[in-house]
């Protein structure tokens, strides 16, 4: 498999704290990595850079031959939103608008129609089993609905790959496990990409890689499948 995101050198420090140090990290297309450690490990910081939410103070994060670190802002806004998915703890979805105009809303920031757009979020909130609360908003979703609504939104523009930031830290074991299974079943079936960052070692053993991180740096790289 080809690298899709290849992380070079990444250096981040907050005043005088040191948060990443030298850091490389590569992701393969098409296969599930998890980043586990201790909390003030750097992997949440990490994260954001891969994505393009925060910038590193040196090296390099490069989505095959795109070198985003050296995009302007409006360009890396355009590359976000195009290649890059987003799943967060807290799903973060926008309490006013319904679960099928939350999964929309990067496709119509992307400049495709309405029509286009919702047509989309309602294939993917059907293929997650929410066809009958595509109409609901945020409040009348349970929790694991909630984050089923922000893996489709994720999904919505077909990015190169999708980052996740403790997709199932807020969730009960139940809705850990539908999660969880969601996110394999989309690797497996779909040949999307995620790059995740959990502290939950049931979610990393569905990886193909655990990536380990302490103090800022990378100190284990482990294949698992």
């Amino acid at each position: 498999m080809e690298d899709i995101l290849v992380l070079n050198n990444i250096c981040k420090r907050f005043g005088n704290l040191e948060v990443l140090r030298d850091v490389s990290l590569s992701v393969r297309r098409g296969e599930i990595v998890a980043i586990v450690g201790p909390s003030g490990a750097g992997k949440t910081t990490l994260l954001q850079i891969a994505g393009s939410l925060d910038r590193a103070d040196s090296g390099s994060v490069v989505y095959d031959s795109v070198d985003i670190m050296r995009l302007n802002d409006t360009k890396l806004a355009k590359f976000r939103n195009a290649n890059i998915g987003f799943i967060f703890q807290f799903h973060e979805l926008l309490p006013e608008f319904t679960a099928r105009e939350n999964v929309a809303m990067p496709a119509l920031i992307a400049g495709r129609s309405r029509k286009e757009a919702l047509r989309d979020a309602d294939s993917l909130l059907e293929m997650l089993g929410l066809a009958e609360r595509v109409g609901h908003k945020p409040s009348e979703l349970s929790g694991g609905e909630k984050q089923r609504v922000a893996i489709a939104r994720a999904l919505v523009n077909n990015p190169e790959i999708v980052l996740a930031d403790e997709p199932t830290g807020s969730l009960d074991s139940r809705n850990r496990d539908e999660i969880q299974a969601i996110i394999a079943d989309l690797c497996a079936r779909r040949g999307h990409t995620f790059l995740i960052v959990t502290h939950d070692p049931t979610l990393a053993s569905i990886a193909h890689r655990v990536v380990e991180m302490q103090d800022g740096k990378v100190v284990g790289d482990y294949s698992r499948k």
